[in-house]
């Protein structure tokens, strides 16, 4: 299953030159899932040409305009391309994006929004994988989301297949999904030849906060941690006031949770032209961290 991560804005609080407010893209084997909505992410979507089809599900942290006032020019768009598939919008204070969507006559859109409210610990189940939603410490309610996948079959074992009996076909498919097969009278239960079931994938998007014991929690052994990384820690009593992360932090928290790999947004305008400060200063913690761009791309591979 494929899973790439586009981020389309990655600036902290205002835009700059270099970075669109923030929006990360999750594409799940074609299916695509938008965590934050900043102004302009439909262009942000043109230009990566992420494409709008199966967009089915957005996700916002909180409602501070440069998480979610794309969201309008977003729906706008699609209703002009001739969307007729439902779309789910998942909020904090889901009442106010409701009466702001009827406000802007999109409940005379051609498809369907429907909007829901999150709490902590919530889980929306999508087929092969869900999104947990999880309280921050932000200066208004505010939410991350975890992206985990549901655990991939373990690995077939054709030698010992082979060796009692089973032809190649069908019944080594059916061994794969956990049922039991007879060959010459004899039963053959899958964990004879399948081994344990393989961890699926696990992304984690905190949004804007300060460093939680409860990301720590959620992201124990993630694939990839989005952390708010908006100041380097010189400005650790302003990031404290305002409720945002340093760089720093951001690298404690994911090397204490275990992650593999720290992607940093949520950058302040202050680093526009030059953002080494947060990564070096991440990275003497944690080293495999990066700090996300507008237009990076990056492909969560299987594990082992």
């Amino acid at each position: 299953m494929f899973l790439k991560i586009t981020f389309l804005g990655t600036s902290g609080t205002i835009p700059s030159v270099e970075r669109n407010p923030s929006s990360i893209l999750l594409n799940y084997n074609g299916e695509k899932v938008l965590f934050d909505c900043g102004e302009g992410t439909q262009r942000q979507m043109m230009i990566a040409k992420t494409g709008f089809k199966r967009l089915n599900n957005i996700f916002i942290t909180h409602l501070h305009t440069d998480h979610f006032a794309g969201i309008f020019g977003l729906l706008e768009t699609m209703s002009l391309n001739d969307r007729k598939e439902k779309l789910s919008v998942y909020t904090p204070s889901p009442t106010f994006l409701s009466t702001m969507f009827r406000l802007f006559g999109y409940h005379n859109f051609e498809f369907p929004i429907e909007v829901y409210g999150i709490e902590d610990g919530r889980i929306f189940e999508f087929g092969n994988f869900s999104i947990m939603a999880f309280k921050t410490d932000h200066i208004v309610e505010s939410y991350g989301y975890a992206f985990i996948e549901k655990p991939r079959p373990g690995k077939f074992n054709r030698a010992k297949a082979e060796e009692l009996g089973i032809p190649p076909g069908p019944l080594y498919s059916k061994l794969v999904k956990g049922e039991s097969i007879e060959i010459n009278g004899r039963l053959i239960r899958p964990e004879m030849v399948v081994g344990k079931p393989r961890p699926g994938r696990k992304v984690i998007y905190t949004g804007d906060t300060r460093p939680i014991d409860r990301v720590i929690e959620i992201a124990r052994n993630a694939d990839v941690l989005i952390h708010d990384a908006s100041f380097t820690h010189d400005l650790l009593d302003w990031a404290k006031e305002t409720k945002h992360s340093t760089a720093r932090e951001a690298a404690e928290i994911a090397s204490k949770a275990g992650v593999r790999k720290l992607l940093l947004t949520h950058i302040s305008a202050r680093y526009s032209k030059d953002f080494s400060p947060l990564l070096e200063e991440a990275r003497d913690i944690f080293p495999d961290t990066i700090v996300a761009e507008d237009f990076l791309e990056i492909e969560v591979p299987l594990g082992k």
